[in-house]
């Protein structure tokens, strides 16, 4: 039996625990606004570069995104929204920078406000507003956001700087509406987030829609489910009971084969042994359909993706939408492909693929090629060889996205690059050739500054080396094939 002092005790523990963890919180925000501090030093030798180099503006920024980027293992798009961050800050935000560096409000709490102020910045620069308006909605937003969550503060930082700025809610939404987008993200076995940002009203108007579209489909699983009457519901049917113990139409009507006529008549019935068709699960006469046994999220999703994949644009949003179709780039092994075992496919860039889903795709799809692996699970070969398109074919199967270490940039979005330069003798082979999207591909450009200027070495294995401006080296090994059990 627990004592008034050992409850202390454990009231104590606790209350321990989470001053502890709250603690941690707060030394994790200082540490955060520390590295912020750092990226706007960094921001000072930008600008400093930028300055002694304007024509090389674009190529010095996105040298200093992809050093971070690489050294941090962080998507650009990560490092380039801490960089914005760290610039609001340093520029326009000093209380909230003071609030960050004591640990009073977190990360996401920054990245909310300095959303929101640019409303109130854009305002201050047509001139709709005074620069003091800045102050004004840092003061209002600080007293939510050091106790309140970030989701919260955002809330309230909107309706500040929309009520400083003087804008009007359709104002607002017109200007939001600039920011729709579609973007994807793994959540393995299998599955990926695909999320859309759109107007509210058409994300509701399509959520409303699917919801109806499958209720429809719940309402309509009767008519795909045939059902027999009970057996027991015979009406006045005659049957063997009813008939005397040495009546002679009773191994008759036992084996099913008597039809009863007027005034006691009766004659055999000529189907007598035959299949019945809606009782024999095997009669070629019915086709018995399984069940449908899905949950209405689950028939929303199948239907969202139906409705995406094969539906066909309207002729109000251009014909030129007809053409467009989806494409994905899928691994399988023959012996997966004929069904003589079932090993994961792979769904080149992100993971591994049902095989049964890898085997309707082929049967619905001509632009397969043969691969040869070597022992390790690299791609060294590809059939119908021919001195340009085969060497392609390679290049996409090996490569599936840009080779700059963490870009996701699919291979049909990228260019095929010598890694050194062929106009200073690089050669036009597999072991000098991968694949790097546009922005990556610029940062090796020779016009770059060397200040700036990044180099990629590929050995022979297609191990992809970058060599940073700070002589820092990023490897990017080729994706392997190594089929698990």
């Amino acid at each position: 039996m627990s004592t008034p002092s050992d409850l202390d005790l454990d009231l104590r523990e606790r209350q321990r625990l989470l001053d502890g963890w709250v603690q941690r919180r707060r030394q994790i925000a200082a540490l955060e606004a520390e590295a912020a501090e750092l990226l706007i030093e960094r921001i000072g030798v930008h600008d400093a570069d930028v300055a002694e180099s304007p024509f090389h503006r674009d190529a010095i920024y996105r040298s200093m995104l992809s050093e971070y980027s690489a050294a941090a293992h962080l998507p650009r798009g990560t490092v380039e929204q801490s960089f914005t961050d760290a610039r609001t800050l340093s520029i326009e935000l000093p209380a909230t920078r003071a609030a960050f560096r004591a640990g009073d409000i977190t990360v996401g709490h920054v990245r909310e406000i300095v959303r929101a102020s640019s409303v109130v910045s854009e305002a201050v620069r047509n001139g709709r507003v005074d620069a003091e308006t800045l102050t004004l909605f840092e003061t209002a937003v600080l007293v939510v956001a050091e106790k309140e969550t970030a989701a919260r503060t955002r809330a309230h930082a909107c309706q500040v700087a929309a009520a400083l700025a003087g804008e009007t809610v359709v104002e607002r939404h017109r200007r939001a509406e600039s920011e729709r987008c579609v973007s994807v993200r793994s959540v393995d076995d299998g599955l990926a987030l695909l999320t859309a940002v759109l107007p509210e009203w058409l994300a509701v108007a399509i959520a409303d829609r699917l919801t109806r579209m499958a209720r429809e489909v719940v309402r309509g699983r009767a008519d795909a489910e045939p059902t027999l009457p009970p057996l027991e519901d015979r009406g006045d049917e005659i049957t063997v009971d009813d008939l005397a113990p040495d009546d002679p139409r009773r191994d008759s009507l036992a084996a099913g084969t008597v039809i009863f006529g007027e005034n006691g008549t009766f004659t055999v019935d000529p189907l007598a042994g035959l299949v019945d068709p809606l009782t024999d699960p095997n009669s070629p006469d019915v086709e018995h359909l399984p069940p449908d046994d899905r949950t209405l999220d689950q028939i929303r999703a199948d239907l969202f993706a139906d409705l995406l994949l094969v539906s066909v644009p309207s002729a109000e949003l251009g014909s030129g939408l007809d053409a467009v179709q989806p494409r994905i780039q899928v691994t399988v092994a023959a012996s997966t492909l004929i069904g003589a075992d079932d090993r994961p496919a792979e769904l080149d860039g992100h993971g591994p693929l049902d095989p049964a889903i890898a085997r309707a795709l082929a049967g619905r799809n001509t632009g397969w090629s043969r691969l040869f692996l070597d022992p390790t699970g690299h791609v060294v070969e590809t059939d119908t060889y021919t001195p340009t398109e085969a060497m392609r074919r390679h290049l996409r199967a090996r490569d599936q996205h840009c080779r700059f270490p963490g870009c996701r940039m699919p291979v049909h979005r990228c260019e095929i690059d010598h890694n050194y330069d062929y106009a200073l003798g690089g050669r036009t082979r597999l072991d000098n050739l991968s694949h790097f999207c546009t922005t990556h591909h610029s940062l090796k450009h020779p016009d770059v500054d060397p200040r700036h200027r990044w180099t990629a070495r590929q050995l022979p294995d297609g191990n992809v080396t970058w060599e940073s401006p700070l002589g820092r080296s990023y490897a990017d090994p080729p994706r392997r094939r190594v089929m698990f059990v």
